[in-house]
């Protein structure tokens, strides 16, 4: 029996929060991504965006199988908690803009390995 902690997920943001988040995505043919553990296993997890809130938080918006049985859910969580760490990174910029790219061109996939403290963004690898 495992002893780590399913990750909590958290609400999205409201404007009762206060400034929105600044929101970055990356290329669909090659997001960073992360492993969640839930119901006993890691699960892949691609990252639709990191949220980098104003009270310094980062959120990562991710798809994911919670179950293991093929149903994919949309969930946000804050980085970092037990329950999460880095799959791998991604070789391409991030992006604040919707463009052509990021809303799903293929491009030239390149894998970079990752940091354990959150995506970078100026390098779109995970890290801090």
């Amino acid at each position: 029996m495992s002893t780590i902690e399913e990750p909590e997920p958290t609400r999205p943001w409201r404007p009762e929060d206060g400034p929105a988040p600044a929101v970055w995505t990356w290329p669909l043919a090659d997001r960073l991504a992360l492993r969640v553990w839930s119901a006993g296993a890691w699960r892949y997890a691609p990252v639709r965006a990191r949220q980098d809130w104003p009270d310094g938080t980062v959120r990562y918006q991710v798809e994911v199988d919670l179950r293991g049985d093929t149903t994919m859910v949309t969930r946000t969580y804050v980085w970092s908690q037990e329950g999460l760490r880095v799959a791998h990174g991604s070789g391409s910029e991030p992006s604040q803009a919707a463009d052509e790219q990021h809303l799903g061109a293929l491009g030239r996939a390149r894998r970079t390995v990752g940091r354990l403290t959150g995506p970078n963004k100026a390098s779109g690898r995970v890290g801090g």
